[in-house]
């Protein structure tokens, strides 16, 4: 069974805090004819929606057609981190490109965060963006790694952070497991699930149809045959991600569904000041990620637990609460109100996958747990290229996306025992 039915009951929001302090709206009704339009989405979470928002405002007609809710899938289930950059150490990545490209995908990035304070101003001012991320290291090498690199962004890229050793680190996240890191002030966060139920408003009044409760069963050529009828389009774009069935070998190929898990705790009213001093977001520097922040009444929203099987474990809490124990003693026996999980798609370079797969078919899947504020500039960018400037679209393009070893079929147990290798290191402090 795919993703998009093993865990959740169909047409249902998880019982997340996000879904508990959102205006859900009723839902929209299924697909049950077949219709004609320019555009044809997969997928009604970030990127498909910012597709339609944006091609419908360039005067296309778009339908999206989504298995589930608005929002059922990663975009309104994720740690609401909006970061800038890739999952790669630019340095890297203008070692395999050239500095002149990979200067100009990191300005990508960097105006992926603008667009998204934008949109959610316009559209979803309840999302609440706010400003901040600080990336933590455990090591003291980490954290120097860290400081060199701030010094590299600022002096080619001009871009500015803030370097904390451990004190003034520990003066803001009172965690006593970092060495230091990165204050990112122009990153930030906000409440995904509300974000993406108002980019479905704003693509509506646009002028898009959204489609829930549809789910795309298969693509040959420009039809998508769907559970409830046929939508015969001039292009297809399909933005499923990690909920994605196998509709595209390509993409399975390249792209592969693994879960994530938060928790929130009860209220913590003055004792949140024990744990972030300030409103900001934080992850750290664990292959495993820890990611975390505040909630508006002061809830802690702690992400830090993975699994790589389809279905979710029984138990979510009782991993989840040791290493939110571990980074915050202060918090131990806190009661715990909320647990989720979610599934995201990640690839082998932890880069999207942003390409076209055929003659009027694009594929942007593989966010890899990266993708609050460059999905929305991802999906302006795909509704520019079906107008005809392709120029941004090509480059990202460029970034390398190579196949899972053993293709569809093997990737799910190689990279099963990679991942658990890699989270060993973690627990053993490697």
């Amino acid at each position: 069974m795919n993703p998009l039915y093993r865990n959740d009951p169909p047409g249902s929001f998880p019982a997340s805090y996000y879904a508990a302090t959102a205006e859900l709206g009723p839902e929209r009704p299924a697909l049950q004819t077949d219709i004609t339009v320019d555009i044809a989405v997969i997928g009604g979470g970030f990127t498909g929606l910012s597709t339609a928002l944006h091609a419908a405002e360039k005067g296309f007609s778009v339908a999206v057609l989504e298995a589930h809710r608005v929002g059922f899938g990663a975009s309104g289930r994720n740690g609401g981190q909006a970061g800038t950059g890739w999952n790669m150490d630019q340095r890297d990545l203008a070692k395999a490109l050239g500095a002149d490209d990979a200067r100009k995908l990191w300005d990508i990035t960097v105006e992926a965060k603008a667009l998204t304070r934008d949109l959610v101003a316009k559209h979803a001012p309840e999302a609440t963006f706010k400003p901040g991320v600080l990336h933590g290291h455990w090591s003291k090498s980490g954290a120097e790694d860290a400081r060199v690199y701030g010094d590299w962004l600022q002096e080619h890229y001009d871009y500015p952070s803030e370097y904390l050793d451990s004190d003034a680190f520990q003066s803001i996240c009172h965690s006593p497991v970092y060495a230091g890191g990165l204050l990112d002030h122009d990153a930030g966060h906000l409440h995904p699930l509300r974000y993406v139920l108002g980019l479905g408003r704003a693509a509506e009044a646009a002028g898009a149809q959204i489609f829930e409760r549809t789910e795309a069963t298969g693509v040959n050529g420009t039809v998508v045959e769907t559970t409830g009828g046929t939508v015969t389009a001039k292009h297809v774009v399909i933005a499923g991600n990690g909920y994605l069935p196998d509709l595209a070998d390509d993409i399975s190929a390249r792209v592969m569904p693994i879960n994530s898990f938060i928790a929130a705790t009860e209220p913590l009213g003055d004792r949140a000041n024990d744990v972030l001093s300030q409103d900001i977001a934080v992850a750290d520097d664990k292959f495993v990620v820890n990611y975390y922040r505040l909630s508006e009444d002061k809830r802690l929203l702690f992400g830090g637990r993975e699994s790589y099987s389809i279905g979710f474990p029984t138990d979510i809490n009782t991993a989840l609460v040791k290493r939110m124990e571990h980074l915050f003693p202060q918090l131990k026996g806190v009661g715990i109100d909320y647990s989720w999980g979610g599934t995201l798609g990640i690839t082998m370079t932890r880069l999207p996958m942003v390409r076209r797969i055929g003659p009027s078919t694009i594929a942007a899947a593989g966010f890899s747990g990266h993708g609050v504020a460059i999905t929305g500039l991802v999906g302006k960018i795909i509704a520019e290229a079906i107008a005809g400037h392709e120029a941004r679209f090509d480059l990202l393009g460029k970034l390398p996306v190579s196949r899972f070893p053993g293709g569809k079929h093997a990737r799910a147990p190689l990279l099963t025992l990679a991942m658990t290798w890699y989270a060993l290191r973690d627990r053993l402090g490697i």
